[in-house]
C-alpha cells in the first residue's frame, strides 16, 4: 500500500511538473508584448496574389527592444522598449490577431502598415503622367469630396500580403509586386520594405521600388504611437517637437490647398517641445476641420532637393514613462496625426478600447497631393529612377 501511495505521489508530481513545463512553454511562445504568434498564422486568398501565407515575425536586440511585424500589410503589430524603470512597454496600437486586421469591414485600420502605393491623399483620385490622365480608386469620402487615400485603402498595400524574408534576428525584408492598373495606378511595381531593429534601440525602415513604366510612389509607416504605454487614456500629454518652420494648410476634406504657410504664431508651431494638448486649439480653422492634428509639416531637414536623415526632424516624449522617440527621414514632409478617428468602439489589442486622441502618428512622406502640385517635390518613379525612402525612430530614456 505504501509503495502504491509513493507511485501515486510520484505520478502526481510528474504530471504537475509536465503541466508546469507546458505552461512555461506556452509563456515562452508569447512575445514580450504578449502576442501569440499562432493568432497570426493563416492563409489569405486574393484574386491577384493567389494564396499567401501570413505569419508574425519577431525582431529583437540585446537591449530589451522587440518589434513584432506581420507580413499582412507590412504592419508593425507591437513595439516594446524599456521605460525609465526598465519595464518593457508596448508603445504602438494595433490588434492581437490576424482576423481583425483582415476584417476590413468591421475593423478597418491602417495600424502599423507599410502604406502604398501613395501615402496620404490625392485630390479627386486623379493624376496625369506624360499627358495621360489616370483615375484612381476614390476611397476617402468626406465633406463632399472623393479622394484617393493611402493607395486605395482596403484594396491598397496595407491589406495585401508581402513575401517575407527574415534576414536575421534583427532584420525583416518584405516584398510586394503590384500589377499595372492596380487601383488605377499605372506600372507594375516591385516594392521592398526593410525593417531593422538596431543595437541602439532604433526601428530603421527603408522603402525601395522599381517599375516597368512611369508611375508615382510615396510610401510611409503608419505606426500609432502612445509612449505612455496606456492605450485606454488620451495621449495628448505627450510632448511633441517638429523641426519645421512651415506647414501645408488643408481644406475641410483634408486636402492640401497648395499653400505653404508659416507655423509662427499658430498652434502648428512645435519648434519648441510642447505637450500636444496645450497647442490643440479647436477654434483654429485647420484643427477644427480635422478635429485635431492631421497635417503635413515641411521639414527643415530637407534642403536643396535632399533630406538629411542624420538630423532629428521630429520627436515625441512621455513624461509618464520617460520614453523618448526621435525621428529621422530623407523625405521633405511629416504628417502628424493625433488619432482623430479613434474612439470607434472597436476593441484593439487584448480587448482595450482606444479613445480619441490616444496616439500620434509621425509619417514620413512627400507632401499630400504632390502629383497635382508641380511646385512641390514629386513622387515620380520611372524605370530609370528607382525609389528610395528612409525613416528611423530611435528610442531612449529622457
Amino acid at each position: 500500500m505504501k509503495n502504491l501511495k509513493n507511485i501515486l505521489v510520484s505520478t502526481a508530481t510528474a504530471v504537475a511538473v509536465l503541466c508546469s513545463c507546458n505552461t512555461q512553454k506556452e509563456k515562452q511562445e508569447l512575445t514580450v508584448s504578449g502576442l501569440n504568434p499562432a493568432d497570426f498564422e493563416t492563409t489569405i486568398s486574393d484574386a491577384v496574389q493567389g494564396d499567401k501565407k501570413v505569419s508574425l515575425y519577431v525582431l529583437k536586440n540585446a537591449n530589451g527592444m522587440e518589434v513584432c511585424i506581420t507580413n499582412y500589410g507590412g504592419r508593425v503589430v507591437s513595439l516594446v522598449v524599456p521605460d525609465r524603470d526598465g519595464k518593457p512597454t508596448d508603445v504602438v496600437l494595433g490588434y492581437d490577431n490576424i482576423k481583425q486586421y483582415a476584417d476590413t469591414l468591421n475593423s478597418p485600420s491602417d495600424y502599423g502598415s507599410s502604406v502604398g502605393r501613395y501615402a496620404n491623399r490625392i485630390k479627386d483620385g486623379k493624376i496625369t503622367i506624360d499627358g495621360v490622365e489616370y483615375q484612381l480608386r476614390q476611397n476617402d469620402n468626406g465633406n463632399g469630396a472623393a479622394h484617393c487615400l493611402h493607395g486605395g485603402g482596403n484594396t491598397g498595400w496595407m491589406n495585401k500580403v508581402y513575401d517575407a524574408e527574415q534576414v536575421d534576428a534583427q532584420t525583416l525584408k518584405l516584398t510586394i509586386v503590384a500589377p499595372d492598373g492596380e487601383n488605377g495606378f499605372p506600372g507594375t511595381v516591385k516594392a521592398v520594405t526593410t525593417y531593422k531593429v538596431t543595437d541602439d534601440n532604433t526601428l530603421d525602415i527603408t522603402w525601395e521600388a522599381t517599375t516597368d513604366k512611369p508611375t508615382i510612389i510615396n510610401q510611409t509607416n503608419h505606426n500609432y504611437y502612445n509612449l505612455n504605454g496606456d492605450f485606454e487614456k488620451e495621449g495628448m500629454d505627450m510632448v511633441l517637437y517638429v523641426n519645421a518652420d512651415y506647414f501645408t494648410p488643408s481644406d475641410a476634406s483634408y486636402m492640401t490647398t497648395g499653400e505653404i504657410a508659416p507655423v509662427e504664431g499658430t498652434p502648428m508651431d512645435f519648434r519648441t517641445p510642447t505637450a500636444i494638448g496645450e497647442k490643440m486649439d479647436t477654434s483654429y480653422v485647420y484643427i477644427k476641420n480635422a478635429t485635431g492634428y492631421d497635417h503635413n509639416w515641411c521639414l527643415n531637414t530637407y534642403k536643396d532637393g535632399k533630406g538629411d536623415d542624420t538630423q532629428v526632424c521630429a520627436s515625441l516624449y512621455s513624461p509618464k514613462t520617460g520614453i523618448f522617440m526621435e525621428m529621422f527621414t530623407n523625405e521633405p514632409g511629416v504628417q502628424v496625426y493625433t488619432g482623430n478617428f479613434q474612439g470607434n468602439g472597436v476593441p484593439g489589442k487584448f480587448g482595450k478600447l482606444y479613445p480619441k486622441h490616444v496616439s500620434v502618428c509621425l509619417e514620413s512622406q512627400k507632401y499630400p497631393d504632390s502629383p497635382n502640385k508641380p511646385q512641390w517635390v514629386q513622387p515620380t518613379l520611372t524605370p530609370e529612377q528607382p525609389y528610395y525612402s528612409h525613416a528611423a525612430y530611435k528610442f531612449s530614456i529622457k
